[in-house]
């Protein structure tokens, strides 16, 4: 396995970083998840532009343009001979002496990460996955600006713990003021009344790059889609719900803190949206 770090490719039991390096003292860094299918990794530009966002934000340089970034990420599928693939681009502050000011860092870590691409049982999408509100909350969005994707994750962690220990697929966070926000890497989407509803960005999320496709996947569909504000309730009463985010694409959700959503099933909408999503994957990676 080869990874990409900073200006080459080393193989895997050589990548190393500092062990002053900010992104590990202090979380200090950005990064993207990407799918890889057929050797091209999916809505390549739309990721490369949240990180630069993300990094922007933070006041971290971007090492490389995007257009080197764009042929890093093709390099990495070919050299580790992956079609199907994970990838992880991490960006991070850089090593620095022991302290908070940015200023200590002089040049940032750049890393490129491709993973084959393990598939979700099949059951998931047959049947569902269950999904819990948790207790920890979702950081304030005036403290941890959600629009950037960081490695600070310790909120999702704490999170994702709750979840496992109530033998859930993935944790659903609720905001200071008890509405709905996302799950520890996914957003979340219910159907009620023949409407599609989604927390909107001011609830505190991270717009997810598969949530805005779905959202103008149901616009194509003609299916009545709204982001705005909805509570743990609102799961309680839903005729579908389901999860979206790069690996698990459309993800049907049958169970809520162990009650069943609708008839148990996924639902038409769910079933309508994760085909049409498949039909626009087809699409764009054969450039039309």
């Amino acid at each position: 396995m080869w990874i990409y770090l900073n200006d080459r490719f080393v193989p895997k039991e050589e990548a190393r970083i500092s062990v002053f390096d900010h992104g590990f003292l202090y979380g200090d860094g950005v990064f993207e998840t990407l799918r890889a299918y057929r050797g091209k990794a999916f809505m390549l530009n739309e990721h490369l532009a949240r990180l630069e966002k993300s990094a922007a934000r933070l006041q971290i340089p971007m090492p490389v343009k995007r257009s080197r970034l764009s042929a890093v990420v093709a390099e990495s599928l070919e050299k580790n001979q992956l079609t199907e693939a994970y990838l992880r681009i991490t960006v991070s502050r850089g090593p620095g002496e022991i302290g908070l000011e940015p200023a200590l860092c002089r040049s940032p870590t750049f890393v490129v990460i491709a993973n084959p691409f393990e598939p979700y049982p099949e059951s998931f999408y047959t049947d569902g996955v269950s999904v819990a509100v948790v207790q920890t909350r979702r950081n304030l969005p005036e403290a941890l600006p959600p629009q950037v994707k960081s490695l600070n994750y310790l909120n999702n962690i704490l999170a994702k713990m709750e979840a496992t220990a109530l033998g859930a697929f993935e944790a659903l966070l609720l905001n200071q003021h008890g509405e709905l926000t996302e799950g520890t890497t996914s957003n979340v989407f219910v159907s009620l009344g023949g409407r599609l509803l989604t927390p909107a960005q001011d609830c505190g999320i991270l717009a997810g790059i598969t949530r805005n496709l779905v959202l103008q996947l149901a616009r194509e569909l003609k299916i009545p889609a709204e982001e705005t504000r909805l509570t743990a309730a609102d799961l309680a009463i839903a005729d579908e719900c389901f999860l979206t985010n790069t690996t698990v694409e459309v993800l049907p959700v049958t169970q809520v803190d162990g009650q069943r959503i609708g008839d148990g099933r996924p639902g038409e909408i769910t079933r309508r949206l994760h085909a049409s999503f498949r039909d626009s994957l087809d699409r764009l990676l054969a450039g039309r």
